[in-house]
């Protein structure tokens, strides 16, 4: 930690260099306290074998797209509770993900509240986001689980975004309190069941993101956090894996390595090696530069399975002429996010102790919430990089 630094500062300077992958020290060091070797033995425990997975990758288009919540919502519950689901925006937005950027997929983050206090509504809003999405020529790769923010999420009307602040309403799914307690996780059960047993042969899905960065740590709810989260997640993402292996959905299963991803993600935790082992494809995310980008892609690759990036684009470090590095790798890209608004993703990670600068540019996101690309040599580097066959030249 430098001289005069705070300890929130020294915290937050942890966890990003965590997520770009700049600590294999400090990962290092931390693996026996993990009970983790040096040496992890990896198994591969994936539902489909490595050729189900790549005739897969052969049948489909390169993924290309974007971490997707409507501008009028600020967390997963906002975009599915009946209150505040917004058909109209979520429209008109991936209308312009598609035509100005050149999109295909969107990854896009549900909720177990949003389910369980809904069950009927929330399939049925989710049907109807999905319909959408196709119209525009855009395929989903749902979120079931999020382990990282807000650990006490409830349904209802959600708190106002803090003024300035990076992701100040998202939500945990499942929060502390539930994944504090097992006897709880049957129902989480029911929710992976209802969800894949309603869209498990849904060809609008094309693959199912099980559980996004399941043992973050993060700095400005640690507070909050269960206790012995790492310990906890691990064990209910063995169980959510379970869930979703019986329902035998017909898209693959992933879930993403985010820690020392260009070096030896199976050493930085539990998770990362069972993420490893038993995703049908496997996934990661990198907020980091065009080296460690190439890096992290060549690593992953030697698992001999289709690799897909579901989070990157954090300005300046990380990008969009990154666009054209994925495009060269044949690789899939999902940047986070699409178009400025209640997330203020706009705003960096450290906005939480040190409001950004007026003089900043963006961190994440692509658009105003008019529609206009917040730059039109970025937009057009997007659509150079796009798969999409359709595309016309913007007015």
């Amino acid at each position: 930690m430098a001289h005069g630094q705070s300890h929130a500062e020294g915290l937050w300077a942890l966890i990003m260099a965590s997520r770009i992958g700049a600590i294999a020290g400090a990962v290092a060091a931390g693996v026996k306290a993990r009970g983790l070797s040096r040496s992890v033995e990896v198994f591969d425990r994936a539902r489909w074998s490595r050729d189900e997975a790549s005739s897969w990758q052969r049948r489909i288009p390169r993924l290309f797209g974007c971490n997707f919540a409507p501008s009028t919502a600020g967390n997963q519950l906002e975009v599915w509770q009946a209150e505040t689901f917004d058909p109209v925006t979520i429209d008109r937005e991936l209308g312009w993900a598609a035509t100005l950027l050149g999109m295909n997929s969107i990854r896009l983050y549900l909720h177990d509240l949003a389910w369980q206090v809904d069950p009927t509504g929330f399939l049925q809003r989710l049907d109807e986001v999905l319909g959408i999405a196709a119209s525009h020529g855009i395929s989903v790769m749902p979120v079931l689980f999020d382990g990282i923010w807000d650990p006490e999420p409830r349904p209802g009307l959600q708190r106002s975004p803090r003024p300035g602040i990076h992701n100040s309403t998202w939500v945990q799914s499942p929060g502390a309190a539930v994944l504090s307690d097992r006897s709880r996780w049957a129902g989480l059960g029911d929710y992976v069941a209802a969800v894949m047993g309603r869209f498990g042969t849904d060809d609008r899905v094309v693959v199912w993101d099980l559980f996004n960065e399941p043992d973050s740590f993060n700095p400005a709810y640690a507070h909050r956090d269960a206790a012995h989260k790492r310990r906890l997640t691990a064990e209910l993402l063995e169980q959510v894996w379970d869930w979703a292996v019986e329902a035998n959905p017909d898209q693959p299963l992933t879930v993403g390595v985010y820690e020392q991803v260009q070096h030896h993600p199976e050493r930085a935790s539990r998770v990362a090696r069972i993420a490893i082992e038993r995703s049908d494809v496997i996934s990661f995310h990198c907020y980091q530069g065009e080296a460690v980008l190439h890096q992290a892609i060549r690593r992953l690759g030697r698992y001999e399975r289709p690799v897909i990036c579901t989070e990157w684009l954090g300005r300046p470090v990380s990008p969009v002429r990154l666009a054209r590095l994925f495009a060269a790798e044949e690789v899939g890209a999902y940047a986070w996010g699409l178009v400025d608004g209640r997330t203020q993703t706009k705003f960096s990670w450290t906005s939480w102790y040190r409001r950004d600068r007026a003089t900043r540019g963006w961190f994440h996101e692509l658009l105003h919430p008019d529609g206009t690309p917040y730059d039109e040599q970025e937009a057009s580097v997007m659509r150079g990089a796009s798969p999409r066959t359709d595309l016309r030249s913007p007015p």
